[in-house]
């Protein structure tokens, strides 16, 4: 579905932020571009927008425009064609067990719990480690698409959670996190797995995971999960596990 079939041309209005520290490539300054008003971006027209490079933070639709830089590539997972690795089978083996249950966007203190655990020792002094739960709840617990939350559970033991976006053309990982405090586990590469296998479910083709940053440690691992497109030059293209910036 066309963006411009669902509102006018005239009625979303573009601009850009003043620059801001880059949050993940460090001595970077970054800038978005952000569409606006949020309230006429529906789930139709937010789907347009993620074929078109953007994603969301709460109720905040943006992309990438930095005036120096353009090492955010948007990514997406081909699910026909995806084939798990070696490693990747492992992870579905050993987290076999979890128990997953969607729910809508909630509020509990178990999650606020766990999020805090997961930004001190996963993104310490990276930008994202801020533990005011109104930014929080700002983040992740405000959307004004079709989201759904997601609970992994270990018996009763929450051990992960993620919020997702339902797109016309596929799944948008909005965000994950997880007990961080659980060894050998590899809670992150398990929750892709799943979220593509529930793409297969549902007959959608393709797994948004937001921004591959080959320069970057902790959004490169993207490349890990192939066929993996990214959006470069106007176009979706194939990124290759060894590419770099």
């Amino acid at each position: 579905m066309s963006l411009l079939n669902d509102i006018p041309l005239s009625a979303l209005h573009l601009y850009l932020t003043a620059p801001y520290p880059c949050s993940y490539l460090e001595g970077f300054e970054a800038r978005s571009q952000v569409a606006t008003p949020s309230l006429l971006i529906t789930a139709p027209v937010y789907s347009e927008l993620v074929r078109r490079g953007f994603r969301r933070s709460g109720t905040f639709t943006y992309r990438p425009r930095c005036d120096n830089c353009n090492q955010c590539v948007p990514a997406r997972v081909v699910v026909a064609d995806f084939q798990p690795t070696r490693s990747q089978r492992r992870s579905l083996r050993q987290h076999s067990s979890l128990r997953v249950t969607p729910h809508a966007l909630q509020d509990k203190p178990e999650y606020f719990d766990l999020y805090r655990r997961y930004q001190e020792v996963r993104h310490r002094d990276g930008g994202m480690d801020d533990n005011d739960p109104e930014q929080y709840r700002n983040f992740l617990l405000q959307s004004h698409v079709d989201t759904v939350l997601l609970e992994f559970r270990d018996n009763d033991d929450l051990r992960m959670l993620s919020v997702v976006d339902v797109l016309e053309d596929g799944l948008s990982a909005v965000y994950t996190f997880y007990d961080p405090d659980v060894p050998h586990a590899s809670f992150g590469t398990f929750n892709v797995l799943w979220q593509i296998d529930l793409c297969r479910q549902l007959h959608l083709p393709y797994l948004y995971l937001g921004y591959w940053i080959a320069g970057s440690r902790k959004m490169a691992y993207k490349a890990n999960f192939q066929p993996l497109q990214g959006l470069q030059d106007g176009a979706w293209q194939r990124i290759s596990q060894n590419a770099r910036p």
